[in-house]
């Protein structure tokens, strides 16, 4: 996951390939919740790993769940229908919507003494229609701030000063959650007698309770649903573990692939884990697609998309059935002919962000034309391609618009599209932005990368290494190459001399080296760090050096470093013969004096005894030997910018690099 203040992503043209989903948050959290006040042990399958689910497990395991990891499954033993004596717990929920408004019904019908709080935000989206039902049984619930939002309070109920004859009423205008949460609870209190729930006003997001009631089928619930306004649990109801459960891929997840394979022009994506048949209502946004012009076959367990129509087709669609897919929607509609009008979409407003403001806005930055109302968003994109605008999506904690505003990348003026604050897509896909670079292609002239070159010990490593975690790139330490090719081929038993040249450089175009951020050496899965930095590998890595053939095919395993969404990359040729077209080339320099005093702290810290003096001699001749070598000499290439770092600390480095980097940036935020 990228854990970066921003990710700048190139301007993509294609893609193709397979992505597999992360399992649905809707259905892993409420399996989570039924499988706790469940008798027996459920073993859950395919669960979603999300800060969502997270705190949910968390909150679990306070009121007295036992949870076990088994492979990648989870063991949950619950409560059968009661908590211990005298549980009480502070619960944070995060702005996990579907752990605190399920939680608050569950607990205040189970008793104890409870606390439920989340981020700000969360203490901003109403519960109040939900908290009211509750009362209608004589639940002890108080608001700790607003009324009508958490945080809560919640005490034993008194269920003698309330009776369940008559129907408890709950708005299905807000949130369906309130809902969802008394028919997942409910059951609690209908032990002797039937417990009806009457809706009040239109319910919205049907699909997701048709997924709260097959779950509650698979847990032994069954409830009478009457069209959609009374929903009756019968006398007798019981939670009963189905003994193990799988959890679907998420169908919302699903949208922003959809999207992408009807956007992007390629031989299309395949997504796995999600079908057809899913009983998720989001898997709806596939007709929403093929109205637009998106091509979809569909199997058991998988999709297939690839672009059909050209530029997409406008659509006016009553999305009150997509709720969340439907975002997604909006940024499809910048790639549509005419305007595109999302209606019924009022409940945008009270999710993690107000959601119709939110893309609004940040859709006008992209330079579309946008109209909001209450309840609706109208969308006419960019009249010429000349329109388009790189911009700075600001994300408000929503994971779903981190997710969907990554496709105006393929914008038809090939503008890069920077999404602040990625790391909010744990909530439901942690891996999201993997995933999407796994899957799309762009011209490698695109792919940005930052060149740090320098002599021995200028602190380049050191460096490159900090812009690149700073930045979410990638990083090629040029410099272990010949060291790895030098150790490859001494583990291979292949002889370093001319006669097997040919054979060297077979290997070292399949070498599976990665560098991290921590400044790990990778080759498959093993930390060689150490093992290169032998008298051995560099006696080879000087022998490999010497043979044209492992130096072409090095140059060839450089390039390939050039992977979305950027690269840095430190050495001594990088911005002069591997990366000339480079944007910014930095040439690092210190002099002998205070490179040597940094060679000799390392040194010393790893134990290895060391002399200042000879030291400096050594970096002085090899720096002389480096700038008058025939191939590839050091030197700074013609437009890098020089920056002397004798006197400035590390972090005064990586600022100064980051803050040529953003000037050379479009986004205006």
């Amino acid at each position: 996951m990228f854990q970066t203040e921003f990710l700048d992503i190139p301007a993509l043209a294609s893609a193709g390939g397979e992505v597999r989903l992360p399992g649905s948050k809707s259905i892993s959290n409420r399996v989570l919740l039924l499988a706790a006040l469940s008798e027996g042990t459920t073993q859950v399958h395919d669960l979603l790993d999300s800060d969502d689910t997270r705190v949910m497990l968390t909150a679990l395991e306070q009121i007295g769940c036992r949870l076990e990891r088994e492979g990648d499954s989870l063991r949950i033993t619950g409560i059968g229908g009661a908590l211990p004596p005298g549980t009480a717990a502070e619960l944070f929920l995060g702005n996990a919507g579907t752990a605190m408004r399920p939680l608050t019904a569950a607990l205040a019908l189970l008793g104890g003494e409870f606390t439920l709080s989340g981020v700000p935000r969360m203490h901003e989206r109403p519960i109040g229609d939900l908290v009211d039902g509750l009362r209608q049984l004589g639940c002890s619930i108080d608001y700790l701030g607003n009324d009508g939002y958490p945080p809560l309070r919640i005490a034993p109920a008194d269920f003698r000063a309330a009776a369940v004859q008559a129907p408890i009423q709950v708005r299905g205008d807000v949130s369906s959650q309130f809902l969802t949460s008394l028919l997942m609870a409910l059951p609690l209190r209908a032990a002797a007698q039937d417990i009806t729930i009457e809706v009040v006003g239109e319910l919205i997001s049907k699909p997701y309770i048709h997924i709260t009631l097959e779950l509650l089928a698979r847990f032994g619930i069954a409830v009478r649903n009457d069209n959609w306004q009374r929903f009756q649990i019968p006398a007798g109801s019981r939670y009963r573990s189905p003994g193990e459960i799988h959890v679907e891929a998420d169908a919302s997840s699903a949208s922003y692939f959809i999207a992408l394979g009807a956007i992007a022009a390629g031989p299309g994506v395949r997504i796995l884990g999600v079908g057809a048949q899913s009983i998720q209502g989001d898997i709806r946004f596939v007709e929403a697609a093929q109205a637009m012009g998106a091509e979809i076959e569909s199997g058991p367990n998988w999709l297939q998309v690839r672009r059909g129509r050209w530029p997409l087709q406008a659509i006016d669609l009553d999305c009150n059935h997509i709720p969340d897919a439907a975002m997604t929607l909006g940024v499809m509609a910048l790639y549509a002919e005419g305007t595109t009008t999302l209606r019924n979409i009022a409940s945008w407003r009270v999710k993690e962000t107000d959601r119709i403001a939110a893309m609004a806005c940040e859709l006008r930055k992209l330079g579309a034309s946008v109209e909001e109302g209450a309840d609706y968003l109208r969308v006419t994109p960019p009249a010429r391609p000349a329109d388009w605008r790189a911009a700075s999506i600001h994300t408000y904690d929503d994971h779903r618009v981190a997710m969907c505003f990554s496709l105006a990348a393929f914008n038809p003026q090939q503008l890069p599209v920077r999404i602040e604050d990625p790391k909010c897509v744990a909530k439901t896909f942690p891996d999201y932005f993997e995933a999407l670079f796994s899957v799309c292609e762009t011209p490698r002239e695109r792919i940005p990368v930052i060149c740090i070159d320098g002599p021995t010990a200028s602190g380049k490593g050191t460096i490159a290494a900090e812009v690149a975690q700073r930045l979410g790139y990638g990083i090629l330490d040029s410099g272990a190459l010949y060291r790895i090719a030098g150790l490859a081929a001494h583990r291979a038993g292949i002889a370093i001399d001319p006669v097997h040249e040919e054979e060297i450089a077979a290997l070292v175009r399949t070498l599976p080296i990665r560098f991290t951020a921590t400044q790990q050496i990778l080759l498959g899965d093993e930390d060689i760090g150490h093992a290169i930095r032998s008298e051995t590998a560099g006696m080879d890595a000087s022998r490999v050096s010497a043979l044209p053939a492992v130096r072409a095919a090095l140059v060839s395993l450089q390039l390939n470093f050039q992977r979305l969404p950027g690269l840095v990359a430190d050495g001594r040729d990088m911005g002069t013969v591997i990366f000339p077209a480079a944007p910014l080339k930095v040439y690092l320099i210190a002099s002998a004096e205070c490179r040597a005093a940094r060679r000799y702290k390392q040194l010393i810290s790893k134990g290895i005894s060391a002399n200042i003096t000879a030291l400096r001699a050594d970096l002085e001749a090899r720096d002389a030997r480096d700038m008058l070598r025939s191939v590839a000499p050091l030197k700074p290439a013609p437009d890098a910018l020089s920056l002397d770092s004798s006197e400035l600390s590390i972090e005064q480095v990586v600022e100064q690099v980051l803050h040529w980097w953003q000037q050379r940036q479009p986004f205006k935020g």
